[in-house]
């Protein structure tokens, strides 16, 4: 069985400052490539530019029985990530990770909090902001302000969070010179911030939750997630927010977590894999986002859930690729 292991080449200058979450999607490749390779597979790697011909032409050259499907987007075009889940539906070729229409969905977080609130599910209040003036908030102070077509933590530091109009009007105002429209106001929630995530393999199962341990050494800093959180461990914001796998909670809250996260998989059409993010503030979880495509390094939330489920990393990329290739006969469509 032949496996093409897919992801994106950053495009971004070594300089820019979100250079640095796109740079981990090739190391992921090799590792990815490395159980595969163990397992039996003949595999190779395919890394996309902006030119969508070099994935065409590369799967038609290579002919892989499944693609392995790390491609996160391109940070100056974030909406190729569901493109290429598309092109490779039309080019008849099976994948892990989830669907196209999961992709697009999840990517547009405005959508998405629409979606859980039509389905009853706890979100935090909000509002978008697509030109300006920003309008008077209606949400109680404090707010949580993002791009709403970002990932990885994107245009997030510890300004995202603002109490008055005037920082608001100021922060939005920043956000759409720098990434564009729509702006996501988001009611803060004071609160745990857990992470749980899903795997089918072959059922739908909830992993152990994971926690963000935000730091009390600074009253002045904000408890979030923030990009330099992600990417720059040398930085504060990094130091100040471990993570503890599994998470301490109660039987109850756990029960919970898992079947807002089972109903959010859902809704959304998420297949294989996904993480969904909660704030808890006096036992109430609300939906932050649900993520279709989280990291999948080794140190990564995901892998560190999978562990504490007792699943290898490796096992896991294997399992993936077998769920992929029973979908290829549902597939008419030749490559």
């Amino acid at each position: 069985m032949r496996v093409l292991v897919l992801y994106n080449q950053p495009v971004l200058a070594p300089d820019h400052p979100d250079a640095a979450s796109e740079h981990e999607v090739v190391a992921i490749a090799e590792t990815v490539s490395g159980f595969l390779r163990t397992a039996g597979f003949e595999v190779d790697q395919l890394g996309v530019d902006c030119d969508p011909e070099v994935l065409v032409n590369g799967i038609r050259a290579q002919q892989p029985d499944v693609v392995f499907n790390l491609f996160e987007g391109f940070a100056n075009r974030t909406e190729t990530e569901a493109v290429v889940g598309g092109l490779l539906d039309w080019l008849g070729i099976p994948y892990t990770g989830c669907p196209f229409h999961a992709l697009a969905i999840a990517r547009d977080k405005v959508l998405t909090k629409h979606l859980l609130k039509g389905a009853g599910l706890p979100t935090p209040g909000f509002f978008v902001v697509e030109d300006l003036p920003v309008p008077p908030c209606d949400l109680e102070w404090p707010v949580i302000v993002k791009p709403a077509n970002q990932d990885a933590g994107v245009g997030l530091d510890q300004g995202s969070v603002v109490t008055d109009q005037d920082r608001l009007d100021a922060r939005v105002a920043q956000l759409l010179r720098a990434y564009g429209p729509p702006v996501l106001v988001e009611q803060f929630i004071r609160g745990r911030e857990l992470n749980v995530s899903l795997i089918e393999c072959p059922e739908l199962r909830v992993l152990p939750p994971s926690e963000i341990m935000f730091a009390k050494d600074d009253p002045d800093a904000w408890p979030i997630v923030t990009y330099d959180a992600k990417w720059k461990p040398d930085s504060r914001d990094f130091q100040a927010t471990p993570g503890r796998y599994p998470a301490e909670v109660s039987p109850r809250l756990a029960e919970k977590l898992g079947d807002l996260a089972k109903s959010a998989f859902r809704l959304l059409g998420c297949r294989d894999y996904a993480r969904v993010d909660f704030r808890v503030r006096n036992g109430k979880p609300y939906i932050l986002e649900v993520n279709p495509n989280p990291c999948f390094a080794p140190s990564s939330g995901m892998v560190r859930g999978l562990q504490s489920a007792g699943i290898t990393h490796a096992e896991f990329t294997v399992e993936m690729v077998k769920a992929a290739l029973s979908r290829r006969k549902m597939i008419a469509a030749p490559i």
